[in-house]
């Protein structure tokens, strides 16, 4: 591990206005993420878990400068990049090369209307630094490192499966030499046969191009094999982090221990004892006073609504943000 990390995210804040009320001078907010710090050394992988909402996509989208913080700092290789505005065109572009995203969806974020060799080859036409003949040759180098032949080069999208265009959506993100690559949901819509092939994809790419990941999901089955760390979210807040041994097999947050509890076990004999939460997820809109889980936690007790945990140590490298500890 470097003595300084690649990524330093520190109370990381993002709120989106909705508006007000009739008669009323205060605006409302979503708090998609309020308040989270992480850290990411060079070739680690992140994992980032959490049910839907609970703004694990909105915090990779503002690692990517792509949306701006309202609050805190995030420091890549040593610059801070919290501000899009303060950086100029020159910056922007350049940190664009260095941070790039598989999306969650192989359908919609491949242009239909573009071949295979088109979707790979505008990244590099953008950023320039490569010939004509450069760019063909790193496109067909590409597709042969994610398990496609060059002479599909000039298949459109429709033509190919759904594992086949997420390995698409792989060569494009790697096609500017990144040293960050944030994989948002990345297997979810895959068939479960082809997800582990994917992420064996990225193991492989991930040690040949000397790559740092983070990876989002709300899979905690899928995170666990491709993971150094993980880090649990809940309504816009990290409630757990752990290295991935530590937190399968020692959980200390109950969120942590419910979602651990629903990964269906293959084997017929083993009994889990499955922990059901009550209630729905608060809205971010109005999360609630003291803890944010406590309105479904099976353990709380008095001052659980009243006083908002922070993250503590619990153990080596292992942080949690609860009241029993």
């Amino acid at each position: 591990m470097s003595a300084e990390p690649l990524l330093d995210v520190k109370d990381l804040k993002v709120h989106f206005p909705v508006g007000k009320r009739f008669f009323s001078r205060t605006r409302r907010y979503v708090y998609a993420v309020n308040g989270i710090s992480l850290t990411l050394d060079k070739g680690e992988t992140l994992g980032i878990v959490g049910e839907s909402g609970c703004g694990k996509t909105t915090a990779g989208m503002a690692v990517l400068n792509l949306v701006d913080p309202t609050a805190g700092k995030i420091t890549f290789r040593g610059k801070d990049i919290s501000n899009r505005s303060l950086l100029s065109n020159a910056e922007r572009l350049a940190l664009r090369k260095e941070m790039q995203i598989i999306f969650q969806d192989p359908y919609s974020s491949l242009n239909p209307r573009s071949s295979l060799n088109q979707i790979l080859d505008v990244p590099m036409r953008i950023h320039g630094g490569y010939t004509p003949g450069e760019r063909k040759d790193r496109i067909a180098y590409l597709l042969e490192k994610v398990g496609l032949s060059p002479e599909q080069g000039s298949r459109y999208p429709h033509e190919f499966s759904g594992g086949q265009r997420q390995r698409i959506g792989i060569a494009r993100a790697l096609s500017l030499d990144p040293v960050l690559i944030i994989g948002d949901e990345p297997v979810s819509a895959l068939d479960v046969s082809i997800q582990a092939q994917i992420i064996n994809l990225l193991l492989d790419l991930q040690e040949e191009f000397d790559l740092s990941y983070i990876i989002i999901a709300h899979d905690l089955a899928v995170v666990e094999h491709i993971s150094d760390r993980i880090a649990v979210m809940y309504l816009g807040k990290v409630v757990e982090t752990a290295p991935y041994a530590d937190l399968y097999t020692n959980p200390r947050h109950p969120y942590t221990q419910a979602l651990l509890s629903a990964i269906p076990v293959a084997d017929p004999r083993i009994n889990r004892n499955r922990i059901i939460l009550s209630g729905d997820v608060p809205s971010p809109r109005r999360p609630p006073s003291g803890c944010a889980f406590h309105p479904r936690c099976p353990r709380k007790f008095d001052g659980c609504d009243q006083i908002e945990p922070q993250l503590g140590p619990v153990g080596d490298a292992h942080q949690v943000a609860c009241h029993l500890y």
